[in-house]
């Protein structure tokens, strides 16, 4: 199947991009809670999948969570417990890019976690997930596939483009050598806690703006198709003719020449 057109693919993502404004508008007008997971091997394209969700939402009603390295104290909390921090309020959306689910992956296969620390996880996620379900939360999770070849590709990318070195680590480097350890691991973690409250959706991101698509009309889909009538606003005239800025304590920068 061949790449998607970037022409062909705003033009189809555009309409997706305003059911999603209108399902940010139910979920503000019930007050439900949705909570969208996004996990899958490096390169794979979480975050683009991610700004194309959130690009025209309000910033205060969605909220990216993308958690670094657990701090001295939180490697002493609860394992959720600082993913618990980040869940919405009554009408608000969270994306989280990788989530509590770091300790089946890139933590099991880096060996930042134990066995019986992964064992455990394994087992208490269901209940955790059943509990944020039970509790009204609407849940999903998507995993994004790439295989190693395109996976290598965006590698290199990353590591010739100034603008996207930033997302090169050395955990990374390490990692790439460990593909199939993160097939196995993968696996694992979707035969424990693929559940019925819960499940897991499989995306193929090696076409990312595909992948993209796939992803968000999924999403779409399984939200409850409420409409809620948008609130227009009146722009009356101005009494007056527009007044120009005038400046006194400062003046501004000197204009960017061209």
């Amino acid at each position: 199947m061949s790449q998607l057109k970037r022409k062909q693919y705003e033009a189809l993502l555009e309409p997706m991009q305003v059911e999603l404004a209108n399902a940010a508008r139910w979920l503000q007008h019930s007050g439900r809670r949705l909570v969208v997971l996004f996990e899958g091997r490096d390169t794979a394209g979480k975050g683009g999948a991610i700004n194309a969700i959130h690009e025209h939402l309000n910033p205060r009603q969605c909220r990216v969570v993308a958690l670094p390295k657990p701090t001295e104290r939180e490697a002493g909390q609860w394992y959720f417990q600082r993913y618990i921090a980040q869940l919405p309020a009554a009408g608000e959306i969270t994306l989280f890019d990788r989530s509590w689910y770091n300790r089946a992956g890139v933590e099991k296969v880096m060996g930042f976690a134990s066995d019986a620390q992964v064992a455990a996880f394994l087992r208490a996620t269901p209940q955790f997930e059943r509990q944020l379900v039970d509790d009204g939360i609407l849940l999903f999770k998507y995993w994004l596939a790439v295989d190693q070849a395109r996976q290598e590709e965006r590698f290199a990318e990353r590591a010739e483009e100034p603008l996207k070195s930033w997302k090169l680590s050395p955990i990374d480097l390490k990692a790439r050598e460990k593909y199939a350890d993160y097939t196995t691991a993968r696996e694992a973690m979707f035969k424990a806690t693929h559940t019925t409250d819960a499940p897991w959706t499989l995306v193929d991101f090696n076409d990312q703006r595909r992948g993209r698509l796939t992803l968000i009309r999924d999403l779409l889909d399984r939200l409850p198709d409420t409409q809620v009538p948008l609130e227009t606003f009146g722009l009356p005239p101005l009494k007056g003719k527009p007044l120009k800025e005038k400046y006194g304590a400062l003046k501004p920068i000197p204009p960017f020449p061209i």
